[in-house]
C-alpha cells in the first residue's frame, strides 16, 4: 500500500499537535499521563483523522466506528484528539481535572462527546470492545471497533479471556492495538509482570497479528487497511513505541508515567513540539 507524502506529512503534524495538546492539558504543578499518552499520539491521529468514520456533529450515528482507551488512564490524548476532531473546543483542554468539569483523568462516557464507555479500570477495555463489535455484526452494521491496550495492562487476565473470545467468536471487525512502550506505572515490564512474548499468545487465541513501529505513520496506515481485510479473525496491531515520545526529557523515563512539569519543562516540551 502506499500514501502520499502529503497525507503522511499532515498526519505526522497532527500527531505532534496532539502531543502539544497534552503537555498543555497537563499543565504546571499537576502530575498527568505524558509518557503513554505521547507513546500512542501517532496511532490515535491516524485513527481519528484518517481510518475511523465518525462525527463531532453526530457522536451517536448508528454507522460509526468505535474507538475504546482500554489504557484510560492517557485520557488526555483522547481529549486532545477529540478536541481537534471538532468534538469541543481545544480551549477547553487547559481545564481537564478541574473539579465539576467534564473532562476528567479517566474518559466518562456520560458526560464527554465522543466516548464510547469509561474505562482505566485496566483489563476491561477488550471485553467491552468485543461485545460492541459482535453486537455490529448482529445488527449488519459494517464497522469496526478499535481498542488501544497498553503493554503493562496485559498483565491483566481479563484481556486474555477477551482474546480467547474474540478468536472463538470470529470477531473480524475486532482490531486492538498494543501500545509496546515496555514501561508501566513502577519500571520496566521485564521486570514487573513479563507477558513476553505476547505475539505467540496472540496467535495462538486466533487472531492476525501485525507488528509495526508505533511511530511511522505509514507502516501505522498499512496495518490500519490490512486490518480491514476479512479471514474471520480478530486483528492485534503491536506497535512498538517510546514512552513520553517527543518529549526528550520524559522519553524512556519512569517517573512520566504520571508526573508533573515545572514551569521550564513544561515550556521546553512545548518548546520540542513546535
Amino acid at each position: 500500500m502506499s500514501y502520499s507524502k502529503e497525507l503522511i506529512e499532515n498526519l505526522e503534524k497532527k500527531a505532534k499537535q496532539l502531543r502539544r495538546d497534552v503537555v498543555i492539558s497537563i499543565g504546571v504543578g499537576v502530575a498527568g499521563h505524558i509518557g503513554g499518552s505521547n507513546s500512542a499520539a501517532d496511532i490515535v491521529a491516524a485513527l481519528y483523522f484518517y481510518k475511523m468514520k465518525h462525527d463531532p456533529k453526530n457522536p451517536h450515528m448508528e454507522d460509526r466506528d468505535r474507538f475504546l482507551l482500554s489504557k484510560g488512564h492517557v485520557a488526555i490524548l483522547q481529549y486532545a484528539a477529540l478536541a481537534e476532531a471538532g468534538y469541543f473546543p481545544v480551549e477547553d483542554l487547559k481545564k481537564t481535572k478541574e473539579i465539576g468539569f467534564y473532562l476528567q483523568g479517566h474518559p466518562d462516557v456520560i458526560k464527554t462527546p465522543g466516548i464510547e464507555a469509561g474505562t482505566g479500570s485496566l483489563g476491561q477495555g477488550l471485553s467491552i470492545g468485543l461485545g460492541m463489535a459482535l453486537g455490529l455484526k448482529a445488527d449488519k452494521i459494517d464497522r469496526k471497533v478499535y481498542v488501544l491496550l497498553g503493554d503493562g495492562e496485559l498483565a491483566e487476565g481479563q484481556v486474555w479471556e477477551a482474546a480467547m473470545a474474540a478468536g472463538a467468536y470470529h470477531a473480524e471487525n475486532l482490531v486492538a492495538i498494543v501500545d509496546k512502550n515496555n514501561l508501566q506505572a513502577q519500571g520496566k515490564i521485564v521486570d514487573r509482570f513479563d507477558s513476553n512474548p505476547i505475539i505467540p499468545k496472540w496467535e495462538s487465541f486466533g487472531w492476525n497479528v501485525l507488528e509495526i513501529n508505533g511511530h511511522n505513520m505509514e507502516e501505522i496506515l498499512t496495518a490500519l487497511d490490512k486490518a480491514d481485510e476479512k479471514n474471520g479473525k480478530p486483528t492485534v496491531i503491536v506497535a512498538n513505541t517510546v514512552k513520553g515520545k517527543g518529549v526528550s526529557f520524559a522519553e524512556n523515563v519512569v517517573s512520566y508515567h504520571n508526573g508533573a512539569l515545572t514551569e521550564e519543562t513544561y515550556q521546553q516540551a512545548l518548546e520540542e513540539l513546535k
